[in-house]
């Protein structure tokens, strides 16, 4: 194997790597063997037709902007399909490719060249200021509103992304600070934002970027001693859209940077979308100035999908990708799989995956083992309304007089118990916790976890309420 052919698909799966599920990354590309590199064409070994005709399907656009970033535009990648042996001498066959720049070459082998115009240049940090460079957004075209179902769970979320798309910076959600526990599509709705304005306002200038990448660009132009420039360079973005927020915690200089900038934005009437998977109440060693910018605008909650959401979800994912399966089976995987988007769609592209690569049926059985599998490596996460039945049980009362305004002491406690638990066991804000155990306010959940703390060092016996009432949880 080529060592050219090797490292030009090793950067192209970095960039892949970075912009799609884990899971599909690992399903789809994980299998590719890179053969050989000629003429500015890349060989890649895919395991069968089917993978082939995946990847096309929905790769594609990613393949031609990895590629076309590490070859330039003329750029080709060609397919060398493994032939199964149901094919017996290794018939030639004829794809027929949707795209009129793409043809199908040999038997065994399809070439797709990229006759694209040249790529958006790369993201000018060194020359920042520089106001006529085109700046690469950084954005996934396959992240959108369109494959962003609405539901209960992301209905406020939405409709503000939306609202910001049709009129960035000219909203009061600015910024729009969307928070929620890990895949729930979060970065998702922060790129079908960007998406959506680059498409309506061709003419702004969009950047998305993660918190790490931006505190570590930080770090360089210190190093560099031009800390100025990159300032420079980010004021004259129309978009920021900055992902994972909360990675600024206990890194000072960044978030002081980030500060000036922010500031700079806001003033001159500029869009900024942050994402976190905490409410800015929540986060800690983040400045106080900075949190204060942050309640600006709109902090809006993602939490888990119900089950009518997760059932619309599948049947969403399947449409997309022209596969059909029983509703029996969606149904089983979306009453089984309870924590995230993620997590629901990839134990569908498993189970897509292990009935093509198998050549078997998709069963029941088949959709029970994937997803034991998936349960199993997750760390269930129980719902607050779960953790208020466990705690009501426990104290031989019902969820409404754990709920009520009473001031009777064991309704007090199994109430702050019932905080405490879904802070722990839970990634719901302590805002959305007060609100779902009786319209409290954070306030009142920061003080119950407090209280159950201290009276578990203190007093036995509420030891022992926390120590049965973790058991039945952990369960």
């Amino acid at each position: 194997m080529s060592v050219t052919a090797q490292s030009v698909w090793n950067n192209c799966l970095e960039f892949i790597k970075d912009n799609i599920q884990p899971q599909a990354y690992k399903t789809w590309f994980e299998p590719i063997i890179a053969v050989k590199l000629s003429d500015n064409a890349l060989s890649i070994q895919v395991p069968s037709k089917f993978f082939y005709e995946w990847l096309e399907e929905h790769y594609v656009k990613i393949l031609k902007v990895s590629l076309t970033k590490e070859l330039g535009e003329t750029a080709k990648l060609v397919y060398i399909i493994k032939m199964e042996n149901t094919y017996g001498n290794k018939q030639p066959f004829t794809e027929k490719i949707p795209s009129s720049n793409r043809t199908a070459v040999k038997s065994q082998d399809v070439d797709i060249p990229f006759n694209n115009k040249s790529p958006e240049l790369r993201n000018p940090f060194v020359i920042p200021g520089i106001r006529n460079v085109k700046i690469e957004s950084q954005l996934n075209p396959n992240y959108s509103f369109e494959n962003f179902l609405e539901g209960d769970s992301n209905r406020l979320a939405r409709s503000a992304g939306l609202a910001v798309a049709a009129k960035p910076g000219g909203t009061s959600f600015n910024p729009l600070l969307i928070f929620g526990g890990v895949g729930l599509g979060k970065t998702h709705l922060a790129h079908a934002i960007g998406v959506d304005i680059k498409d309506k306002y061709p003419e702004k200038t969009v950047l998305y970027i993660s918190a790490e990448k931006f505190t570590q660009q930080y770090i360089d132009a210190v190093k560099k001693n031009n800390r100025n420039d990159f300032i420079h360079f980010y004021q004259i973005i129309d978009v920021l859209i900055i992902d994972d927020v909360q990675f600024l915690s206990g890194k000072a200089g960044t978030q002081d940077v980030f500060f000036h900038i922010f500031n700079h934005l806001h003033q001159s009437g500029k869009q900024v979308i942050l994402t976190s998977d905490k409410a800015p109440v929540d986060m800690q060693d983040i400045e106080q100035r900075l949190l204060s910018r942050f309640k600006w605008g709109l902090s809006a909650e993602l939490q888990n999908p119900d089950f009518e959401t997760r059932v619309s979800i599948l049947k969403n994912k399947l449409y997309r990708d022209g596969v059909e399966m029983p509703e029996d089976i969606i149904e089983y995987v979306a009453k089984n799989i309870k924590t995230n988007v993620r997590e629901l769609e990839g134990a569908i592209i498993s189970l897509i995956a292990q009935s093509s690569f198998n050549k078997k049926e998709i069963t029941i059985d088949l959709a029970r083992i994937i997803v034991e599998k998936f349960v199993k490596n997750t760390k269930r996460e129980v719902s607050i309304d779960y953790i208020q039945k466990v705690v009501s049980d426990y104290f031989q009362m019902d969820v409404d007089t754990l709920q009520s305004k009473t001031r009777k002491r064991h309704i007090v406690q199994a109430r702050q118990l019932a905080m405490f638990f879904a802070k722990k066991f839970t990634k719901a804000s302590l805002a959305s916790i007060g609100s779902q155990i009786g319209k409290r306010d954070h306030a009142t959940v920061l003080h119950a976890c407090k209280t159950v703390d201290n009276l578990s060092s203190t007093d036995k016996q509420f030891r022992k309420y926390v120590e049965d009432i973790t058991k039945k949880l952990s369960i």
